[in-house]
């Protein structure tokens, strides 16, 4: 399972929450329960897809760098996904097995209409309305 979106929208979500304030790789972690390297490298994929920026050195941290309401959840998920949502075969099938041979073709045909299903889905939320059920 692929926890980076989840630690992403965490991250983005307490970003939100700080209205514009700078908020420390630490915090961050504190708050999701992780190791704070496992958030520097979440943010260091969300600086480079213009998500948030971040301030260096003493008193460092994160910021948003848009407005919440122009963050689609759909590109956050683009930007952070490393695996399809149905998973892929391992092993490649027997080609003399008349299912065999043609599994891995209908199968990435349902991998691409989920996959294009969840964004469409996501993609109807910004981090605003995201944000907005904490409150």
């Amino acid at each position: 399972m692929n926890s980076r979106f989840p630690i992403s929208l965490h991250i983005l979500t307490l970003l939100h929450d700080a209205n514009g304030e700078v908020v420390s790789s630490d915090y961050l972690a504190g708050s999701i329960n992780i190791n704070p390297v496992l958030v520097r490298k979440e943010i260091i994929n969300l600086r480079k897809n213009g998500f948030v920026d971040s301030k260096e050195g003493k008193g460092g941290g994160s910021f948003l760098a848009k407005n919440a309401a122009d963050i689609n959840l759909g590109e956050v998920y683009k930007a952070v996904k490393t695996s399809n949502v149905l998973g892929k075969n391992k092993n490649e099938p027997n080609p003399n097995c008349p299912i065999g041979m043609q599994i891995n073709q209908h199968l990435d045909g349902l991998r691409i209409d989920a996959e294009n299903s969840l964004i469409h889905s996501l993609a109807k939320q910004t981090l605003a309305d995201f944000a907005s059920k904490f409150r």
